[in-house]
């Protein structure tokens, strides 16, 4: 309907007859379920949970997925702004990849799910739990007196599980990128690195082989069949 066409005659209240309510604009965009008033949805999260191996059997690759979708988003929306990362898991750390995926990026849901954690039948439990989101070891139900650099040698060797990490790249990772409160000590020397890993194997009781040495080269996590890794909800660093 053209301007010109419209009907301009005034309208005037007729007071014989309640007034009804004005129907909603079906021109008002329709509002998400999950966004509350007072709020505005600024754009929206996808998890797909897949590993490079599936994504090779299916004949692709985790990143050219990425810029398909990318491609497509730019195609419907030419000003949406896009961001990937990887989501990273210990190797053999089992469950749905999507679930991986949604606790790894600190998915709201997926947090609260994974901090109800039955803590009596945590504390009754044998063996070792290494809690990468809570930053703590359980040793046959009780939790190991660690510091928070022991902590952060062992994750460093839990999350790079299979292979062996030389003295200079611990020191590299944990002492040089000045990061965490110990970030302000003195840099250790390749030898003084094997007495942080004496230090955490003591406080590891029966389990210290958990942390094997491999002579002349470094040091490597083995994990036994009695050992339980609970993933990180750290953010995953960006990958695409």
């Amino acid at each position: 309907m053209s301007i010109a066409s419209i009907d301009r005659t005034p309208i005037t209240a007729d007071s014989s007859r309640p007034s009804e309510p004005t129907p909603p604009s079906t021109n008002a965009a329709p509002r998400l379920r999950a966004v509350p008033h007072g709020t505005e949805a600024r754009g929206f999260v996808l998890y797909v949970g897949l590993d490079e191996t599936k994504a090779t059997d299916a004949g692709t690759e985790l990143s050219a997925l990425v810029e398909k979708l990318k491609a497509v988003i730019a195609e419907y929306a030419p000003a949406a702004q896009t961001h990937a990362a990887v989501a990273l898991a210990p190797v053999g750390a089992g469950g749905r990849d999507v679930d991986v995926v949604r606790l790894a990026l600190q998915d709201p849901a997926a947090l609260a799910k994974h901090r109800q954690v039955d803590e009596p039948a945590a504390k009754r439990a044998s063996g070792v739990i290494i809690d990468i989101s809570r930053k703590r070891v359980i040793l046959d139900g009780e939790a190991a007196a660690l510091t928070f650099k022991e902590f952060e040698l062992l994750q460093y060797l839990v999350l790079r599980e299979g292979r062996t990490i030389d003295r200079s790249e611990i020191i590299g990772s944990l002492w040089s990128a000045g990061v965490g409160p110990s970030a302000d000590d003195d840099i250790p020397n390749e030898r003084t690195i094997d007495v942080h890993v004496r230090r955490l194997r003591s406080k590891l009781g029966d389990y210290e082989d958990i942390v094997r040495t491999v002579r002349g080269v470094g040091y490597r996590f083995d994990r036994h069949a009695d050992v339980a890794i609970h993933q990180a909800s750290t953010p995953s660093p960006d990958f695409f």
